[in-house]
């Protein structure tokens, strides 16, 4: 893995503040990884870029944004229960 420079690492401090509810893609080459679909709440963005996040499953964990897919959900989305018609 390569290093973040310092404007990548500010771009992710301002992207994903503390608070922020992500839901994880996918994870690299994680031996343990957190299931896809887990959403959680950002709880800070390390010096290395590294987006720290307690997940709603209990877990705890950097994820690394050039290997780590994950994304911002909205309220909306957060709040979407999907309804069926007849």
């Amino acid at each position: 893995m390569k290093t973040m420079s310092a404007q990548q690492i500010k771009y992710y401090k301002e992207k994903f503040p503390a608070g922020t509810r992500v839901q994880l893609d996918s994870m690299g080459d994680d031996p343990n990884p957190v299931p896809k679909g887990t959403k959680g709440t950002v709880s800070y963005v390390d010096d290395l870029g590294s987006v720290f996040c307690k997940f709603d499953n209990g877990r705890s964990m950097g994820m690394c944004p050039e290997v780590d897919s994950f994304h911002i959900i909205h309220e909306q989305e957060e709040n979407f229960e999907p309804t069926m018609s007849m």
